[in-house]
């Protein structure tokens, strides 16, 4: 099972949609040829502790050790510009002088090409996604912010190096993937569904019981202040993709006067409860596949039927593929949404369409792997269950399969393609989950607070464009200011608008935040 609210594993998948779209290319390592970073020798910023943290100094003002980074599982180590360190924040933040976790950080340098601001914190979403990985496989794309500010990134609690939750082996998820129907239709596929799914929540218990209760949202954000105060900055400044701006709005939440420059960017709804986002979504993958085939002079509505008949026919009978793995209609699922996350790998769909018409699953499958992050050894990341652990300690919805089922013709009316995964999903995805959940949906209100930067792309699929004027409205008045950009893909900066990535650059920069309501077309 697989919620499909990410961002970080795209840096990934992209190299192989890119690959399949237009041939495979190589790319820099940012290196600069020479191993050598323009300031190794610039002077560390001394921590300046908060004076209102109730947390003990051996947090606040502990020194970071940074070093060399050692290669993150299943990838290479980033070149030698790049650090990486830990940082000791408390397991529980009701218990401060309890037991501590680990939090794994990675950080560029400040090029010192102008008057260093200060560290620039990023995450690029999921929940789940690994920034010490992430952070990397972007940092081209900020040059020009890494010219004031050294560019930090971090594994939140629970994900990969920092105590990362697993849930079961990568035996277990193939064979969920080749047995379990993720659009069940008898009585016996929604018996195996939410078997699995209760077996997956187990699993987390079982695997992570020490972390499970200790992941959630709020928890990262607090993480995030503490990382403030070891870095030395009397202010946050911070850049937020996807699931990252939901971080982001509860850190302004929680820490209004310490919020510095904030940029949002493909922005999560935080007014949507769990069946709200769901339909979002629903509203957003639909509308993305629409202009896919707008694009292509197809009608959509045929289009869409054609791939609803494609999916009939895996569901009936799986496809071969080139090796010993077959296309299931889940998989295909997949394979078909992971394209519609950049208007640039629409191509990889048109071929990975093409080929199963003819009755050929290879494409489509390989989509579907590269977006689960599975190798060619079978191996796959834990990015799904670090997702689903917080998502589900984050929501206190625990919606019932029979309510998921009263839903299902409202969902197939939103999206005839991916409506009705996403309506059993909201049963599916926290089913019997052995941890509670704390919120309905987030709290982002930040009387006070400087004014952050929202940014809504008009064709986003997984956060749809109509959350970005939510989340500014709940930020409050004078501080939450609405940028919109009328574009395609996941995500506006470095989407090749000048007229946004001009506009956050200034903000960061300069601090001078565009006229709220703002559009670049």
């Amino acid at each position: 099972m697989q919620r499909f609210v990410r961002s970080a594993a795209l840096a990934a998948a992209g190299v192989l949609v890119a690959g399949l779209a237009a041939g495979c290319g190589s790319s820099d390592d940012g290196d600069g040829g020479d191993g050598k970073h323009p300031s190794a020798t610039a002077p560390e910023p001394k921590p300046k502790p908060d004076p209102s943290s109730t947390l003990p100094a051996s947090l606040t003002a502990q020194k970071l050790d940074w070093g060399r980074c050692k290669a993150p599982e299943g990838g290479s180590a980033p070149g030698s510009e790049w650090q990486c360190s830990t940082l000791k924040v408390p397991l529980d933040y009701g218990k401060p002088d309890g037991g501590t976790i680990g939090i794994a950080l990675i950080r560029a340098r400040s090029t010192g090409k102008g008057d260093r601001i200060g560290s620039l914190l990023f995450n690029f979403g999921g929940p789940g996604g690994s920034g010490v990985s992430g952070l990397p496989s972007f940092a081209d794309s900020y040059d020009a912010l890494r010219e004031r500010y050294d560019l930090v990134s971090f594994d939140p609690r629970g994900v990969a190096a920092s105590e990362g939750v697993r849930c079961r082996d990568d035996a277990a998820t193939q064979a969920a993937e080749k047995k379990v129907d993720l659009t069940p239709d008898t009585a016996a596929e929604e018996k195996a569904y939410f078997k699995d799914a209760k077996d997956f929540g187990a699993g987390c218990a079982k695997h992570s019981k020490n972390v499970i209760g200790h992941v959630s949202t709020d928890d990262a954000a607090r993480d995030m202040d503490v990382l403030r105060q070891v870095l030395g900055d009397d202010k946050l400044h911070y850049f937020g993709v996807s699931y990252g701006t939901e971080l982001g709005g509860t850190y302004a939440h929680l820490f209004p006067q310490r919020v510095g420059r904030l940029v949002f960017d493909a922005v999560v709804d935080p007014s949507a409860d769990s069946i709200g986002h769901a339909e979002n979504q629903a509203r957003g993958f639909q509308r993305a596949l629409d202009n896919y085939f707008t694009s292509r002079g197809q009608d959509p509505e045929a289009g869409s039927a054609k791939i609803q008949k494609l999916f009939e026919r895996l569901d009936a009978k799986p496809m071969r593929t080139s090796g010993d793995r077959k296309l299931t209609e889940s998989l295909a699922h997949t394979g078909v949404l992971v394209t519609l996350y950049s208007k640039q790998t629409w191509p990889a769909l048109t071929r990975g369409l093409e080929d199963a018409e003819k009755g050929d699953g290879s494409a489509l499958l390989q989509l579907a792997d590269a977006y689960n992050e599975r190798d060619a050894s079978g191996r796959y990341s834990t990015q799904s269950h670090s997702q689903r652990a917080i998502a589900c300690l984050d929501t206190k919805a625990r919606t019932t399969p029979a309510e998921a089922k009263k839903r299902l013709d409202r969902f197939r009316d939103i999206s005839p393609v991916f409506g009705e995964f996403l309506g059993w999903d909201t049963a599916g995805w926290c089913h019997q989950w052995p941890v509670a959940g704390l919120h309905g949906s987030p709290e982002v209100s930040a009387p006070g607070a400087d004014p952050i930067l929202v940014v809504g792309n008009t064709g986003d699929p997984a956060t749809p464009y109509e959350g970005a004027r939510k989340m500014a409205d709940e930020l409050g008045k004078d501080v939450g200011v609405h940028l919109t950009w009328k574009g395609e893909g996941h995500g506006a900066y470095g989407n090749g608008s000048d007229c946004v990535d001009d506009a956050i650059d200034t903000y960061l920069l300069d601090g001078k935040a565009p006229k709220d309501g703002k559009v670049c077309s």
